[in-house]
């Protein structure tokens, strides 16, 4: 008994006729009249009855398709798992980002991508102050969307989301109901940071130097959002942040004005080089179309990189 018999056998039961049947199956009738002989002696039943019309199952005939069909079925889900392990379309795919990762393109696109590949398990990896780039290259995580700046060697990258800077302020600050304010208008205020980060990663985000060439006036160190954060509530230092991190960390204690005169923070999507695979190229795809619809979305093609940015 071969599958191939098996498929026909259910063919032919759809069908209630085997110059319809055959047809289908794209072979010649006489084969299919053959290939039905032969599986009906090797059961020891007769499958079918024929007739003017063409044919109907006996009662031997409909208990056999019935598993026939099951079992072909059942072949198919194989062939399936099969298929997906070529398009590596199962199995596990680290996301990594940090803090608020690209705004609402992160969570989008990991969404997206799962509806796309049910198959597949999504793994957010949360990484600290400009660790995300590393953690690609240590193996960490599969691809990531990486802050910029950031060191790039050995990734390929492409730029998909934007967004403007804010200040971050304890609630009762003197200027925590302004619409806006610039980076100047905050020169006194100490200014958290961290020892975790590369220094041209750190003095980026402090705007170091300042537009009239002065330099920022150092507050206490974090190694986290959270640290920071909490810093900020209780009054001892002002922050740097992105808007989705304002959205994504609102608190009663804590006021977000935008900075007016600094240039936003760019996001890269990243992966190895070496680790282009399907299922990277599968959200890397995923990204590419979310990040084309996002409002003010870039309108030329995304920028790529392979070293310090």
């Amino acid at each position: 008994m071969e599958l191939r018999q098996l498929h026909y056998l259910t063919v032919i039961a759809e069908e209630e006729n085997l110059g319809r049947a055959a047809k289908r199956l794209f072979v010649s009738q006489p084969a299919l009249s053959y290939a039905l002989k032969s599986l009906e002696s090797e059961l020891g039943v007769r499958l079918f009855d024929r007739h003017a019309g063409g044919v109907s199952a006996t009662a031997a005939g409909h208990d056999v398709i019935a598993e026939a069909l099951l079992t072909v079925r059942q072949s198919e889900r194989v062939s399936a798992a099969a298929e997906r392990h070529v398009r590596g379309e199962t199995g596990v795919l680290r996301v990594g980002f940090e803090a608020s990762g690209a705004g609402e393109l992160t969570t989008r696109a990991r969404a997206e991508f799962s509806r796309r590949h049910p198959g597949v398990r999504v793994a957010p990896k949360r990484y600290d102050w400009g660790q995300e780039a590393d953690a690609l290259r240590d193996g960490l995580t599969d691809v990531a969307f990486v802050w910029l700046p950031n060191d790039l060697t050995g990734l390929h990258s492409e730029l998909v989301h934007t967004e403007p800077r804010v200040v971050g302020l304890p609630s009762g600050h003197a200027l925590a109901a302004r619409s806006g304010v610039s980076v100047l208008e905050v020169g006194d205020e100490p200014l958290l940071w961290t020892q975790r980060a590369p220094r041209e990663w750190v003095d980026w985000w402090a705007v170091n130097p300042r537009p009239d060439g002065s330099s920022p006036r150092w507050g206490p160190t974090n190694d986290n959002v959270e640290e920071m954060l909490e810093q900020v509530a209780e009054g001892a230092a002002i922050c740097f942040a992105p808007l989705s991190m304002a959205r994504y960390y609102a608190r009663p204690d804590l006021s977000w004005v935008p900075l007016t005169d600094v240039e936003p923070l760019r996001v890269v999507l990243a992966w190895p080089e070496e680790g282009d695979n399907a299922l990277v190229r599968g959200f890397a795809g995923v990204v590419r179309e979310l990040s084309a619809s996002e409002p003010g979305a870039l309108t030329k093609r995304p920028e790529t990189a392979t070293g310090p940015v």
